[in-house]
């Protein structure tokens, strides 16, 4: 990973921020891209010459395309693109608005196709290159059915990730596309969420940030298509994908929070 340029959006708190700490450490340098300045500067301030800041607003093309000027400007070029920006939301189906859908996908999916097509003129022009968005294991699993709108957002960026894989494959066999699925991670992520959530800090069994940040960090350095942030997690999929019928499955999985 040394004197890798790593773009990371979402990069002022949580998962972005850790990855940004550990990437550095193994020798990268990174940009780092949000909308809280404050924030951005205090993960920045640590780092050091090998942290850029650009505020920035990824439901925005343009704020994308500004994000790769400046890495590029600053750097000499782009190594690694990281789709990290996301927000939750706590509503049922039954209860979801026009606004709330709109919101999950503008946040989710929107931020990652504009990331997606701001880099990879740049990638193509190198013939190298990975484009990594974090997903989310609810993108696979209805553990919770209040995440409803969110769990779909974060399965839609799922499928452009395999459908970039495809369009990539023959042309440009070095230009890797990489989906990360974490599980429930001990961030800010549910206190953020659109009408409040849980605080995953507290919720049992939570996966320390440092933790994810180090699976993404492996994944820079050993690129693969997908990959879960824990092995349970896989093989959970194995049994739910492989069910003839999954509402088997679903029945060990809880309710509503009551």
């Amino acid at each position: 990973m040394k004197d890798k340029v790593i773009v990371i959006t979402g990069a002022s708190m949580g998962i972005g921020a850790a990855v940004a700490a550990t990437c550095v450490r193994r020798g990268a340098k990174v940009v780092l891209a949000a909308r809280g300045v404050a924030n951005l500067s205090a993960v920045a301030e640590p780092l050091g010459d090998s942290a850029l800041t650009v505020p920035a607003d990824v439901t925005k093309r343009a704020d994308n395309e500004l994000i790769r000027d400046r890495a590029i400007a600053k750097f000499g070029g782009i190594d690694v693109w990281i789709n990290n920006a996301g927000r939750g939301i706590s509503r049922m189906v039954s209860e979801l608005t026009d606004d709330d859908i709109d919101q999950m996908v503008t946040v989710n999916v929107k931020s990652i196709v504009y990331g997606i097509q701001a880099v990879l003129p740049h990638f193509k022009q190198r013939k190298a290159g990975q484009i990594i968005t974090v997903s989310s294991g609810l993108s696979r699993f209805p553990f919770a059915p209040q995440r409803s709108a969110y769990s779909a957002s974060k399965a839609a960026a799922n499928l452009i990730m395999a459908s970039l894989r495809v369009e990539l494959r023959d042309q440009f066999p070095d230009i890797h596309a990489t989906t990360v699925m974490p599980g429930v991670v001990a961030t800010e992520f549910g206190n953020n969420a659109l009408h409040g959530g849980i605080d995953n800090k507290r919720m049992p069994g939570a996966q320390p940030v440092d933790e994810v940040a180090q699976v993404i960090a492996d994944v820079i350095e050993k690129p693969r298509a997908e990959i879960y942030t824990r092995p349970q997690m896989l093989e959970l999929a194995s049994r739910y994908f492989s069910a003839e019928d999954v509402a088997t499955i679903e029945a060990g999985f809880g309710g509503p929070p009551r």
